[in-house]
């Protein structure tokens, strides 16, 4: 695991522009750095040892002649095969790392490599001789990779903040973005708060030759569930499948350990892998607590656990920080939890496993079990319910018992289903917030999406716009943030080739039975684990945001920067403090009306905005400590 930053294009002083833009970054790869530099081009890396632990495995890698330069970050998981493949094609290595697998596959089959590939990637490949350079993404999208073409440059990336470091980029806040990170609480198109700079959307590879782009899509998830197979069959099948995956994904030089919460993702890829660490978060509030869970499903499998309890204090203070490595805004709670889970799990190993994914491809969030219950009140005529949505969305209070019902179900699904987060804006509350308001921008994101999968099952649906949305803009994205904010490499079981092909040949009831879901998964689970953790509803990471904001302590935290100079360019703050105010006297408290998840999306905002936009050039926090 690594990270890297380069540009294609004139500068003075390039290599001390690309060493500025190293630095940024050296959270990624604290082990070591390497540059290549010529006139028309800048490649720069750094380093987390994981394969190949020697000085050899050090990037930039070249090719023999070199005449072509690899920067890498990620893991190739079938590295060992396509090697032996490219020895017998008369191919010369000079290390044991996966990263040099690339290089020659490159040589060997151009950008048809991609197709080869089985791991967590981004990489970029420089030829000299064509004055070209290849990038490409992972399917999944679990390692990030950004570009910016300004003043005759290209800029590209492990992350943004290393292109503040060109002297040909200009850093603009695209307001543009703001309406749709309101509601999806997440950028969720491959546009981000920087005009100008994109992110490479999974599956997907861009050429650049000549001052020109040219973005290719090489691979795309079709779920059939064709399987013809009984559920026995199937459950084996994914135990198999399980088994394989955990096994390539430990692959390493050091040690690898596991992250460890309540539920049944990363209690069945602990067991799997029978690591020796395992790593839990949570806090002091009962509910809001996996500690004891873990603790002792961990004790179960004779497996150690190290936890820690976030207190408020450090939760709250490490924000700033946190939305310095995030580069933008996601408003998802966890992200922040998941800083201080990666700090725990760093201060022993390099290495951690996390059960992101699964729910995106074996069917696990509880919203999925929704188009499958009340089949009853969907028999009514979809005008009727339109009509009862309509009344219940203008002319029923928040927080009145049956609003959010009527109004789900006077919608069809492509219209009201959008992503996993709940309780954010909807367009029209995030319009009337914005001074300058913001135009409908939910279904343009979506739309697109529907329509690939159109005639699908409703829960199929949800799985592929989850994955294009969800998955790749916040849970990929905090993962990998948080794990390289302290040096760690988080890999990710679930999301392989292998266990995709599987997933998408499962029919709908070895996925979901309301109110069961991921129904194969956990089947497979609870032949080696304890049932009570392998049925275990869905809980995800839970975090007393809620009941923090009615402390004086954070209220007046948030309150003042509700009426900052900063909120006062974007929002009508009036609005703000009455939502705060509102929350903090009890009103809309109930479980899933309360006003928090919208408190926290803005106040997220506008703490990235602080660090990026009030005070020029960001700094890293390893300089503000000194």
């Amino acid at each position: 695991m690594c990270g890297f930053a380069g540009f294609v294009g004139e500068v003075e002083d390039r290599e001390q522009v690309l060493v500025n833009m190293m630095n940024t970054i050296v959270h990624r790869g604290p082990d070591s750095e390497g540059r290549y530099v010529d006139e028309d081009a800048a490649l720069g890396f750094r380093r987390l040892s994981i394969i190949d632990l020697s000085a050899v495995g050090d990037q930039p890698l070249y090719n023999e002649d070199r005449s072509m330069v690899l920067i890498f970050n990620g893991e190739i998981y079938n590295y060992q095969e396509l090697r032996a493949e490219l020895v017998d094609a008369g191919h010369i290595f000079v290390s044991n790392t996966d990263s040099e697998t690339l290089l020659h596959g490159y040589e060997q089959w151009g950008e048809s490599l991609v197709d080869r590939l089985r791991g967590m990637y981004a990489f970029a490949i420089w030829d000299t001789k064509k004055k070209k350079l290849f990038a490409a993404r992972d399917i999944f999208g679990i390692k990030p990779l950004y570009y910016a073409q300004m003043n005759g440059t290209l800029m590209f990336g492990s992350e943004i903040k290393s292109f503040m470091e060109h002297p040909k980029f200009d850093k603009v806040f695209n307001e543009a973005a703001l309406g749709n990170y309101l509601s999806f609480q997440f950028v969720p198109t491959n546009e981000t708060f920087f005009k100008g700079v994109f992110c490479l959307q999974p599956g997907h590879y861009f050429t650049y030759e000549n001052g020109e782009m040219e973005i290719t899509r090489y691979f795309e998830p079709h779920f059939t569930g064709d399987s013809k197979k009984s559920f026995e069959e199937v459950v084996e099948d994914v135990e198999k499948v399980m088994k394989e995956s955990v096994e390539m994904h430990k692959i390493s030089d050091v040690e690898v350990a596991s992250y460890l919460s309540s539920g049944v993702d990363s209690s069945y890829l602990t067991y799997l892998g029978q690591v020796d660490h395992t790593f839990t978060v949570g806090f002091d509030e009962g509910k809001y607590s996996e500690i004891q869970d873990a603790k002792e499903f961990a004790a179960s499998i004779n497996m150690q656990n190290d936890a820690k309890i976030i207190t408020p204090e450090e939760y709250w203070d490490k924000l700033s920080d946190i939305q310095y490595y995030m580069d933008e805004p996601v408003a998802d709670p966890a992200a922040i939890a998941l800083y201080f889970l990666s700090g725990e799990a760093s201060k022993k190993v390099k290495v951690v496993l996390s059960g992101e994914g699964s729910d995106e491809l074996f069917g696990g969030y509880n919203i999925y079990c929704e188009p499958l219950e009340h089949t009853g009140f969907n028999k009514i005529p979809f005008c009727i319910r339109r009509v009862l949505g309509k009344f219940a969305e203008y002319c029923l209070p928040r927080g009145v018992k049956g609003r959010g019902f009527l109004m789900r179900h006077g919608k069809t699904l492509e219209e009201r289903y959008f992503a996993n987060a709940t309780n954010i804006f909807t367009e029209r509350e995030a319009s009337r917030i914005l001074k300058k308001g913001c135009e409908p921008g939910i279904q343009k994101v979506t739309h697109p999406l529907y329509e690939r999968v159109k005639g699908k099952d409703p829960v199929t649906k949800m799985q592929y716009v989850d994955l294009h949305l969800w998955l790749v803009h916040d849970i990929l994205m905090k993962g990998d943030k948080m794990g390289m904010a302290n040096s760690l490499e988080v890999r990710v079981p679930f999301l392989d080739k292998k266990v995709l092909e599987l997933a998408e040949t499962l029919p709908l009831n070895y996925k979901v039975r309301a109110p069961k879901t991921k129904v194969a998964l956990r089947a497979a689970a609870e032949k080696v684990i304890r049932s009570k953790t392998a049925e275990k509803k869905k809980l995800g990471f839970p975090i007393p945001i809620r009941v923090w904001l009615k402390e004086d302590k954070y209220y007046t935290i948030v309150k003042d920067m509700f009426t900052s100079g900063a909120a006062k360019k974007f929002f009508n703050t009036d609005m703000l403090v009455k939502m705060l105010d509102d929350h903090r006297n009890g009103k809309n408290m109930n479980e899933k009306t309360d006003n928090s998840r919208k408190i926290w999306t803005v106040y997220i905002f506008l703490v990235w905005y602080d660090r990026y936009f009030e005070h020029g050039k960001p700094v890293h926090p390893a300089m503000n400590a000194r």
